[in-house]
């Protein structure tokens, strides 16, 4: 009886016939009922998910235990399971997902959900493309003179000069659809004007008279007559580069990162570009070298807001698991957001500040490139991103399988003697 008195554990495992337990043991249980303390309060949630603990807690303390010691902590693993009604997927994704460690919180949600409207973007960037590709086809382009050809002049002025001034000169003699720039200084001008006579001399004499000014001297330094061939050259290779810039996007992306992103950038690259001249030919605005050029840093722009996108999906179907593609791409749109944001902001400031005070000269210019910059910011959200996903983006494109070097042979002997006669 002694021993049995001075042995705790004993006492645990063998309580008294009469149904109550030792006082050690009474210890020990209210020891086990107190929570955990983490500073965060969680442990005062209930887990309504396992009512057999707590039937059997219940049963094995007489149900003398009151609310409050009955409940059940949660684990982190449980309260990852807590469903977010602003994720919009469902419950095994958003298990999946909320258990991962490594997403970021945006807001009051995890994962903006982007791609839950990508088949209206779609729909809308399919119609916008099949209105430009008409518009281009039905009213064509305003071609400028650097592509039509035409006449191109120097001149200088002794004093500064406005442009709309010349421009009101040239018209009233006769002279329309001119186009005057700023070459500097203000009273260094050129002036450009549709095809005229091949007769250079009488040209430079009725020139001399439509751009006097009084009490302002004119100088003709230079005339250039653009022949009509000239224009057509211009004009094709300016559709080569066009198309080069194309190829050469879609083989970078496919080298640097994989095939489906290749073809999904630049897809959103035709879009941008498309968009922008089909813009130009649906409002008759002139399309001359510098709306080529305009287009051309466009797709620059575009590529590289596409690139950042692209370099965070990657990164995060390496290092995220147990989320689904379209949530990964989620993901990695929401994580680029605020740099999105701020990069089209800046970049729209500049871009204003040219169309408003940079003079004829930029205004078409900065006109192609607002438009670009919008069609340009929507394209690497909706078009880059969607089209890579249904041609089957997983994170099994991004994983280099190594293989062995080489594999272990296994021999076996199926006659035993012979080992037999090796013995002396």
């Amino acid at each position: 009886m002694t021993i049995d008195k001075n042995n705790p554990l004993e006492q645990q495992n063998n309580p008294d016939r009469n149904g109550s337990n030792g006082s050690n043991s009474d210890a020990s249980t209210r020891r086990r009922k107190k929570p955990r303390r983490d500073g965060k309060g969680s442990n005062t949630q209930t887990n309504n998910s396992t009512p057999a603990t707590l039937d059997k807690s219940q049963t094995r303390r007489g149900g003398k235990g009151s609310a409050k010691d009955n409940q059940v902590l949660t684990t982190q693993a449980d309260a990852s399971t807590t469903m977010d009604p602003n994720l919009g997927f469902g419950d095994a994704d958003d298990a999946a997902a909320a258990a991962e460690g490594g997403i970021k919180a945006v807001g009051n949600q995890r994962i903006i959900p982007f791609m839950n409207i990508e088949k209206p973007m779609a729909l809308l960037s399919l119609l916008m493309v099949i209105g430009s590709i008409i518009a281009i086809a039905v009213n064509g382009l305003n071609l400028g003179l650097d592509f039509t050809g035409g006449v191109s002049a120097d001149i200088r002025y002794e004093q500064p000069v406005e442009q709309a001034e010349v421009v009101q000169s040239l018209a009233a003699n006769g002279f329309d659809d001119a186009v005057v720039q700023y070459l500097g200084t203000r009273e260094e001008l050129l002036v450009r004007l549709p095809p005229q006579s091949d007769n250079v001399d009488g040209l430079n004499a009725d020139l001399s008279a439509a751009l006097a000014l009084p009490n302002n001297n004119v100088e003709i330094s230079n005339v250039n007559i653009i022949g009509s061939q000239v224009g057509n050259e211009i004009y094709l290779n300016s559709v080569m580069s066009l198309v080069l810039a194309l190829v050469c996007m879609l083989g970078y992306v496919a080298l640097r990162f994989q095939f489906k992103l290749a073809l999904g950038a630049v897809l959103s690259l035709f879009h941008d570009a498309i968009v922008t001249i089909g813009f130009f030919a649906l409002f008759g605005f002139p399309f001359d070298l510098t709306v080529l050029a305009a287009v051309l840093a466009l797709i620059g722009y575009s590529l590289n807001d596409t690139i950042v996108v692209y370099d965070r999906i990657r990164e995060n179907f390496r290092r995220v698991r147990g989320i689904t593609p379209r949530q990964t791409i989620d993901l990695s749109l929401t994580e680029t957001l605020r740099r999105t944001i701020m990069t089209i902001s800046t970049v729209l400031l500049v871009v204003l500040a040219m169309l408003f005070l940079g003079g004829d000269g930029l205004f078409w210019f900065s006109v192609a490139l607002f438009i670009g910059l919008l069609a340009g910011t929507y394209s690497s959200t909706y078009i880059a991103s969607s089209i890579p996903l249904h041609m089957g983006l997983s994170r099994d494109d991004f994983i280099v399988k190594v293989k062995p070097e080489f594999e272990e042979e296994i021999v076996t002997f199926n006659d035993p003697k012979m080992f037999e006669q090796e013995k002396p």
